[in-house]
């Protein structure tokens, strides 16, 4: 593909497509198709794109049918790792990183970028660095909170950048040569990240990650074969009085007052009711808090609540994904150099 040729994308259990904002706002690219087979994501992917193919069920394909694309996305089922659930990683029923595995091994795509909780650096995120190792990526990662993007809560997520490394065209220094051309320049004068940074080290199993002399490796790095301990997901939110119509003054937000408003501030509308007319959380509220347009979910046809709240709570805010990326593609050392200007 030449350096022009804007990148095509596939997207793994898409969900309402919060990574595929983010990726398309840093790196560019077209949705070529996605793979989604929850009825919910399935009728919001549908709306959105109704020209893009969802391929479904990606336990279900085979990769060799499908159309090769330059960048792959996933947003794999974050309950096998998930304080909230029973944890049992990898020999949970709904741990997909296998397939997802194939289709990369399949497809070879130039860069994977991929999302889940906090808490996969626990539970199977070794074999997941394992299989992107033999299968010829490199990889560097980032555990990034959505109140560093200015969201009113934490929800804390791991992101995940995999670049081939037979991919030549894609030069080495991120910033410059083919990667520059292709993606633009990723160093958007954005100042790196104060989110955990974790990157592979050469330890005779993983390859080294491109930048792991300059930024270190932490001490509770994932190795081959041994899950490792890391900071697990916090967060909260606090309810706004019923019956406060929007637009009014923020003082019945009490000590939430000052996220709300820098949220607000951010995403360019004031925050929703929180609570709908039966008292419930309103899914219009989440929304807002997940970084959202109107509607985007809430607005999608033949969607239930029920069904708009699971998907709202499945996602990742592509603000807190666009962080996560500016973060990963600093060109190597550009921190250093900032300091010694």
């Amino acid at each position: 593909m030449s350096p022009t040729t804007m990148p095509r994308l596939g997207s793994l259990c898409t969900g309402y497509g919060g990574l595929d904002m983010a990726v398309q706002q840093v790196l560019g690219g077209e949705l070529a198709w996605a793979a989604d087979n929850d009825p919910g994501p399935a009728r919001i992917l549908a709306h959105h794109h109704p020209g893009v193919p969802n391929l479904g069920d990606i336990t279900a394909l085979d990769w060799y049918d499908v159309e090769p694309v330059d960048i792959l996305t996933g947003g794999y089922p974050c309950q096998p790792f998930s304080t909230a659930g029973k944890r049992k990683g990898t020999a949970d029923a709904r741990h997909l990183w296998p397939h997802i595995a194939r289709a990369l091994r399949v497809l070879r795509p130039r860069v994977a970028i991929f999302e889940n909780v906090a808490n996969h650096l626990r539970l199977g995120f070794d074999t997941v660095l394992c299989d992107l190792a033999d299968l010829g990526f490199d990889a560097e990662w980032d555990v990034v909170r959505a109140d560093e993007a200015g969201a009113p809560h934490q929800r804390r997520r791991l992101i995940i950048l995999a670049t081939a490394a037979d991919a030549s065209d894609l030069g080495h220094e991120r910033g410059g040569g083919a990667w520059g051309r292709w993606f633009g320049p990723a160093d958007h004068g954005v100042p790196a990240a104060d989110a955990e940074r974790h990157v592979p080290g050469d330890h005779g199993e993983l390859p080294a990650g491109r930048n792991a002399v300059q930024r270190g490796l932490r001490d509770d790095a994932p190795r081959c074969g041994a899950a490792v301990a890391a900071d697990a997901d916090r967060g909260g939110r606090g309810p706004r009085q019923h019956g406060v119509p929007e637009g009014e003054p923020d003082t019945d937000w009490g000590r939430f007052a000052p996220a709300i408003a820098r949220w607000e501030e951010a995403t360019g509308r004031r925050a929703p009711w929180a609570t709908d007319p039966q008292h419930r959380l309103s899914p219009q509220f989440v929304e807002w808090m997940m970084g959202l347009p109107a509607g985007h979910v809430t607005a999608v046809p033949g969607l239930s609540r029920t069904a708009q709240l699971k998907a709202l709570g499945n996602g990742v805010v592509p603000q807190q994904a666009i962080h996560a990326l500016l973060s990963l593609l600093r060109p190597a050392g550009a921190d250093e150099r900032a300091t010694a200007a």
